[in-house]
């Protein structure tokens, strides 16, 4: 049976701390859930723009209608390609800034930093934390 373990309240309140401009959380996630109203911008930006979709739905229907239906239940993403993180964060300084900031995704809006120190990690056991926040490793829901 788990013993249970006292937790500090201050380390609480500080899980999710302010940014600050580490980059971590950018170069995390590889999807990042877009708004129909954001997408075109985000593509005219020359950010990547995609769906989740398999093969095998691929070999049964043609693509036009399955990108249709995704969008329809709200399933687009800004895809960042490679593991340099998102097509728009730039350092500068030793900090990193993100281009389009003041017209970022209401997804990266809404994010709440708990990756610029360890004392998530710390409270929750390991690297797998993210999980408990309800995502993936790709900041898409569980």
């Amino acid at each position: 049976m788990t013993q249970p373990i006292a937790i500090d309240t201050t380390s609480l309140r500080t899980i999710f701390a302010e940014c600050r401009q580490c980059g971590t959380c950018c170069t995390s996630y590889r999807k990042i859930t877009l708004q129909q109203d954001e997408v075109e911008f985000i593509r005219k930006m020359g950010g990547h723009v995609g769906v989740d979709l398999t093969l095998a739905q691929l070999r049964d229907r043609p693509i036009d209608e399955l990108m249709a239906e995704a969008a329809a239940r709200g399933k687009i993403f800004m895809i960042h390609p490679d593991d340099k993180g998102c097509l728009f964060l730039q350092k500068r300084n030793d900090k990193y800034v993100c281009r389009i900031y003041h017209h970022r995704p209401r997804a990266c809006r809404g994010f709440r930093c708990n990756f610029a120190d360890s004392s998530f990690l710390e409270l929750f056991g390991g690297a797998d934390s993210m999980q408990l926040l309800g995502k993936d490793r790709f900041g898409l829901p569980l």
